[in-house]
């Protein structure tokens, strides 16, 4: 066993494409929310749809993206204990198993789609708009699972790299499409409005999955033979998948608490809420990366039994993430007031998105660390404490924080106050844990 610090290069190597893979998800919705916050007739209806759907996308996203989690938690482990041969149908049994889960959140979400967005209060055009772009974005949850499946594996075998490739032309590709579809060209393509964002999306998604699968086949010892039995670790696989499901089906309690009393608000408070969501997203698909590198490297230092090195490797990351924070927040105050800007031009929707907006950087440290160590507890296989944690925070800190808020009237301030007590709640037990395990190894 070693006690040598792994190097901050190493740690770029996983961290920085999983950054670029992380922000390209998180830009593909931003950029729907930009064009669309800017076409020239209910702009602000259309922005108000975008960011609700777009929210509740990343929701349903990130409880189904727990299966890549448990996958690249098993499969670092194998990695880590030379056991990789193993696993070689863990891989597609668990690909299939997640083709199959998608379908069961598409049948239903797609055509319960008016009532589903009923519930989070949108009426009139912020209804319709949302129901018109949801029903073609659905149809990216089998592509969505299948990718970060295959992001999974990559992850677990300490590849970033492939995903980003795969992410970053995806995103790129989308931000032309999505120009043409919601715009027109005139004489050629029609323009499609909020239904032109949509189906820029899902190009970009099917792209991504293509992308994905030729790395998957030319580059990793997996394919798609899922052998005639179950494989031994496909029950941890459901075990894990199972609680970070769970886990994360707590943190859409929140996301749906904080959208459906901003719409109730009206629309000018949901349109504000979109884009501070959204950026909120970004930064967490952002410091997301560097957690991701900590879930592989976690995964495969358990593997190894090196405690003394992950115990090293969790100080350095948390160092380099904040350094990270830090950079984007002071960017975030220097063009503090051009940002909203770039999303709508509504004057009541962009007072709101001021008078709020430093609260959400001022958080970002401690969801910085809230992630990072998340990361830790995801990639060493414990989801169950990642589970308790999260459901602890929801229900002890965020609801009753935003219903205290909505009393007194608070309204989009109780909302980030909330999310400020939520993420506190989230991310200091996990150090303090995380510190005393190791310690006791």
């Amino acid at each position: 066993m070693t006690s040598t610090r792994i190097s901050f290069k190493q740690i770029n190597q996983l961290a920085i494409p999983a950054i670029f893979s992380g922000i390209a998800e998180s830009l593909i919705t931003l950029t729907d929310i930009a064009m669309v916050g800017n076409v020239k007739e209910h702009s602000v209806e259309a922005l108000a749809a975008t960011g609700l759907v777009g929210s509740f996308l990343s929701g349903i996203i990130w409880i189904i993206a727990q299966t890549r989690t448990s996958i690249s938690s098993l499969v670092s482990q194998s990695y880590g204990a030379n056991k990789i041969e193993q696993i070689k149908h863990l891989v597609p049994q668990a690909l299939y198993f997640n083709v199959f889960l998608s379908f069961l959140i598409f049948i239903p979400s797609y055509f319960f789609a008016q009532q589903l967005f009923e519930l989070y209060q949108a009426k009139n055009l912020v209804l319709e708009f949302s129901v018109d772009y949801y029903k073609i974005r659905a149809f990216g949850y089998p592509l969505t699972l299948i990718s970060l499946t295959l992001f999974g594996a990559f992850r677990g075998i300490q590849n970033t790299y492939w995903a980003m490739k795969c992410s970053l032309t995806a995103a790129i590709i989308h931000v032309f499409l999505d120009y043409i579809l919601i715009f027109g060209i005139d004489g050629i393509i029609p323009a499609f409005h909020i239904k032109g964002a949509a189906y820029a999306s899902l190009i970009a998604q099917l792209i991504m999955v293509i992308m994905a699968f030729y790395y998957y086949f030319t580059k990793t010892p997996f394919r798609l033979n899922p052998s005639s039995t179950i494989h031994p670790l496909f029950k941890k696989y459901l075990y894990l998948s199972f609680n970070f499901i769970l886990r994360t089906a707590s943190l859409n309690v929140a996301f749906f608490l904080a959208n459906s009393y901003a719409t109730g608000y009206g629309k000018s408070y949901i349109a504000a809420q979109s884009i501070l969501m959204n950026i909120w997203l970004f930064f967490s698909f952002f410091i997301d990366g560097y957690a991701g590198a900590g879930n592989a490297m976690a995964g495969k230092l358990q593997g190894e039994r090196n405690y003394k090195q992950l115990w090293l490797l969790s100080k350095d990351i948390s160092k380099y993430s904040i350094l990270i924070c830090s950079i984007l927040i002071a960017i975030c105050f220097i063009f503090y007031d051009k940002i909203g800007q770039l999303f709508n031009q509504d004057p009541n929707v962009l007072t709101l998105f001021k008078s709020v907006f430093w609260i959400v950087l001022f958080m970002q440290p401690i969801n910085t660390l809230a992630y990072i160590f998340d990361g830790f507890f995801k990639g060493m296989g414990d989801a169950k404490l990642l589970r308790n944690n999260l459901i602890f925070a929801t229900f002890f800190g965020f609801l009753p924080t935003i219903f205290l808020a909505d009393y007194f009237g608070l309204k989009i301030y109780g909302i980030w106050i909330a999310f400020g007590v939520w993420m506190l709640l989230r991310s200091f037990p996990l150090m303090y844990i995380f510190k005393k395990r190791i310690y006791s190894k």
